[in-house]
């Protein structure tokens, strides 16, 4: 029986410390993130240099968008043909141009985005969606029905384009919303129980890393005409004495 293949995971924040758990149980895993040795080495997962994690046959990377770029340009030089290289950033468009810019033809690349997090997933994985992005290469097909087989995982298969579009929608308005609603002051005693609803909902990215937010709601380029249209519904729907 062939061997699973091995994986590198690079990032250990909110996201990596999530998936780690899973990842160890099904492949052989080492973690790079030379910030948060000590945490990966605490938690019990091998801790390896860049060069050493670039030698997987899968590389996964849970990094922040804004660290995309100079993390691509470390790996470029260190990959040989057939590995394959996977995102996990919140946007599609930007890291697919990243990657297929930046590393080797020979290598394969997919682009994800787990639509879930360490509040949304407390209980498990299973039933959640993530997307995938076939950017280069036949991996996806494989990664796609293990995620589905192994994980229960509702894959979805979409462009980055057709990603982003969608998400500035189901996830940038959601965090510009989560953002707005934490400043209206404190939650009131008088209340509805759509109202409880609607603050349990917003609360999930409320708690988010500020990286998150910052790529959610300004490096999709379809959230600013979403956000002028839910400005003017609003303003359509005030009373008229509140109107402009």
């Amino acid at each position: 029986m062939s061997r699973p293949p091995s994986l590198a995971l690079f990032g250990f924040g909110a996201f990596g410390r999530l998936l780690a758990p899973l990842l160890a149980t099904e492949t052989s895993l080492v973690i790079c993130d030379p910030a948060r040795q000590a945490e990966v080495v605490a938690a019990g997962y091998p801790s390896v240099p860049p060069e050493e994690a670039a030698r997987a046959d899968i590389l996964l990377l849970a990094v922040p968008l804004v660290a995309l770029p100079g993390l691509l340009r470390q790996l470029a030089p260190l990959l040989r043909p057939g590995q394959l290289v996977i995102d996990t950033c919140s946007v599609k468009e930007e890291p697919a141009r990243l990657m297929q810019s930046l590393l080797p033809e020979a290598v394969e690349l997919i682009g994800s985005h787990p639509m879930f997090g360490p509040a949304s997933a407390a209980r498990g994985i299973a039933g959640a969606q993530l997307v995938l992005c076939p950017l280069r290469g036949q991996g996806w097909r494989r990664l796609a029905a293990h995620l589905r087989g192994r994980h229960g995982l509702r894959v979805i298969i979409a462009s980055p384009e057709e990603h982003d579009a969608q998400a500035a929608l189901s996830q940038g308005l959601t965090h510009l919303l989560g953002r707005a609603m934490a400043g209206m002051g404190p939650t009131p005693r008088i209340r509805t129980r759509s109202f409880e609803l609607m603050m349990e909902a917003l609360s999930m990215v409320t708690g988010d890393a500020p990286d998150v937010y910052e790529a959610v709601t300004g490096a999709n380029r379809h959230l600013g005409p979403l956000r002028a249209r839910l400005a003017r519904a609003l303003a359509e729907e005030a009373p008229a004495q509140d109107r402009p």
